[in-house]
C-alpha cells in the first residue's frame, strides 16, 4: 500500500481523492482549454471520475478498488459507496471506524499543472457531515509525489456541520501553497483527510481558476506564522484530552506548592516528554523523582501549542532551577515544516520562558532523530532545525545540548530496539536519554 502520510507523535487517518473530470472534459484529458490555450476550471469529481481513474479505499495495511456501487476492506473498518445527491450515484459516501489510517483515493490519472489555479483559485465542493463526533477532517493537496503534503485543518468547522445536510465549501487554493512549492505536476490535487470515526459525503468537487464573488471562504492558518501563533491542539485525537490534561497539570503543580513542595527541574515538550510518564516511568523514578522534577509533555504538541500552554498558566507560580525543553518534531511530522519556521517557534518559546521564569536556566535539547536512515526526509528536517537552534544558546541563561548520537549507530541508523516507531523512545531509549543528560544536569543544577 502507498504510504502518503507521515505520523508525528500521534497517528492519524488519511482519506484522499485524486483528480478526475466531468464527462464534458473526458475527451481532452487536460485542464487547458484547447481552443484558447488558457487554463480552465477542473471538475475533480462531478458525477463520476474520468477514465481510467479508479476509486480505492485503504487502511494502513491494504487497498481495494471500488468496482461497483460499494466496497469494504476485509476488517470492515473502511467502506465507501455511491449515493444520490442531484443525480443518480453522483456522490461518494466514505465511512470509517476504529482505524488509525484509512483513505479513499482516486488514482491512476495523469499529473495536473495547477500553477495557474493556486494564487487566486479555490477548492469548491459539496460536503455533508453525517457523523464526526469522534473524528476529524482536513483538506489536503500534494505539490509533488513525496515530501510536499499541504493540509488545511477543517475539524472544528466540520463538527459544526454535523447533521446539517449538504453545505457548499470554498477553500482558497493559496491555503495549500508555500513559497517554494511547484504545482506544475500535481499527483494529488485534492484530498479529504479524516481520522477517528465518522462518515462524510462528497460531491461536485472542483478546482476553480477564480474565486467566485460573495462566497464565504474557509479560513486557514498562515504557514509562515502558525508556529509562533498560540493555539490549542485541535486534532480529532486530542480534543477530548488535551485541555483537561492542561488543567490537570496546573492542578498538580499547585498541589505541590500547597503541600510545601517545589519544582526544581521542569521538562517541557511533546509526546516524547510525556513518555516519561509511560515507557520512561521507571527511568524517571531512578533519576528525577528525588530531584523535585515535573514534566509537562503533551502528545502531538507543536511549538504553537506549547506557547498557548505557557500563556495559560503552565509555569505560573514556578521557579525551577532548570527547564529542559525539546519541541519541534511534530512541526516536522504534521506539516513537513521549513526548519526556519519551526526554529522561529522555538525561539519564541525561549523568549516566553525567559519572561515568565527570569531566574531559571534553560537547557534546549536538539530535536531527537526520526526515520531509520540518516537521509530520511523527516530526519533531514529535524537536522535543519537543530542547525539553527543551537545558535540560540548564550551559555549564561540558555544552553544547548545535542545528545542525538546516543540513539544512533555509528552509521547514523536509528534502531527500532531504541525507538520502535522510529520516533518515540522505549525504556531503553529513555535510559540512554537520562544517561546522556546527566552531565548537563550536574553542571546546571548547582
Amino acid at each position: 500500500m502507498k504510504k502518503r502520510y507521515c505520523m508525528a507523535g500521534i497517528g492519524f487517518i488519511a482519506a484522499a481523492f485524486l483528480v478526475g473530470y466531468t464527462p464534458a472534459f473526458a475527451a481532452q484529458k487536460t485542464n487547458i482549454n484547447l481552443a484558447s490555450g488558457e487554463p480552465q476550471n477542473i471538475n475533480v469529481y462531478v458525477h463520476r471520475p474520468l477514465e481510467p481513474w479508479h476509486i480505492f479505499i485503504e487502511n494502513y495495511e491494504q487497498q481495494q478498488m471500488l468496482s461497483g456501487a460499494s466496497a469494504a476492506l476485509p476488517k470492515g473498518d473502511v467502506k465507501v459507496q455511491t449515493a444520490d445527491k442531484d443525480a443518480q450515484a453522483d456522490a461518494l459516501v466514505f465511512n470509517w471506524k476504529d482505524t488509525w489510517r484509512g483513505g479513499m483515493t482516486l488514482e491512476s490519472g495523469e499529473p495536473l499543472n495547477l500553477s495557474a489555479h493556486m494564487n487566486s483559485g479555490v477548492l469548491a465542493l459539496d460536503l455533508k457531515i453525517n457523523e464526526l463526533a469522534k473524528g476529524g477532517v482536513s483538506f489536503k493537496m500534494e505539490c509533488q509525489k513525496e515530501g510536499c503534503d499541504r493540509v488545511v485543518p477543517f475539524t472544528m468547522a466540520a463538527r459544526e456541520l454535523i447533521g446539517k445536510g449538504w453545505q457548499k465549501i470554498y477553500v482558497p487554493l493559496s491555503c495549500f501553497k508555500q513559497e517554494s512549492d511547484n504545482f506544475s505536476a500535481t499527483t494529488m490535487p485534492f484530498a479529504l483527510e479524516v481520522g477517528g470515526a465518522g462518515e462524510v459525503a462528497v460531491a461536485n468537487v472542483q478546482l476553480l481558476i477564480q474565486t467566485p464573488k460573495d462566497v464565504t471562504l474557509a479560513s486557514c492558518p498562515d504557514y509562515k506564522t502558525v508556529s509562533v501563533t498560540p493555539g490549542m491542539l485541535n486534532e480529532w485525537w486530542s480534543i477530548d484530552w488535551w485541555l483537561p490534561r492542561h488543567e490537570q497539570k496546573l492542578a498538580d503543580a499547585n498541589a505541590i506548592k500547597a503541600n510545601g513542595g517545589k519544582i526544581d527541574l521542569l521538562f517541557i515538550g511533546d509526546s516524547i516528554t510525556q513518555g516519561w510518564e509511560k515507557e520512561g516511568a521507571t527511568v524517571w523514578q531512578q533519576h528525577y523523582a528525588k530531584r523535585n522534577a515535573f514534566a509537562i509533555g503533551f502528545g502531538g504538541d507543536r511549538t504553537e501549542n506549547v506557547l498557548w500552554r505557557l500563556q495559560h498558566g503552565a509555569v505560573e507560580n514556578m521557579s525551577p532551577k532548570l527547564v529542559v525543553m525539546m519541541i519541534g518534531t511534530n512541526n516536522t511530522g504534521h506539516r513537513h515544516e521549513n526548519p526556519a519556521t519551526t526554529a522561529a517557534g522555538i525561539k519564541n518559546l525561549l523568549g516566553e520562558l525567559q519572561q515568565r521564569l527570569p531566574d531559571s536556566k534553560i537547557l534546549l535539547l536538539a530535536v531527537f532523530p526520526r526515520d531509520e536512515k540518516p537521509d530520511g526526509h523527516l530526519r533531514q528536517i529535524n537536522n535543519g532545525v537543530n542547525a539553527i537552534i543551537k545558535n540560540y544558546a548564550d551559555n549564561k541563561k540558555i544552553f544547548f545540548a545535542d545528545i542525538n548520537s546516543v540513539f544512533l549507530t555509528k552509521d547514523g541508523v536509528l534502531p527500532k530496539e531504541i525507538m520502535p516507531d522510529l520516533l518515540h523512545p522505549n525504556e531503553k531509549g529513555y535510559a540512554l536519554w537520562a544517561e546522556a543528560l546527566e552531565p548537563h544536569l550536574q553542571k546546571l543544577l548547582k
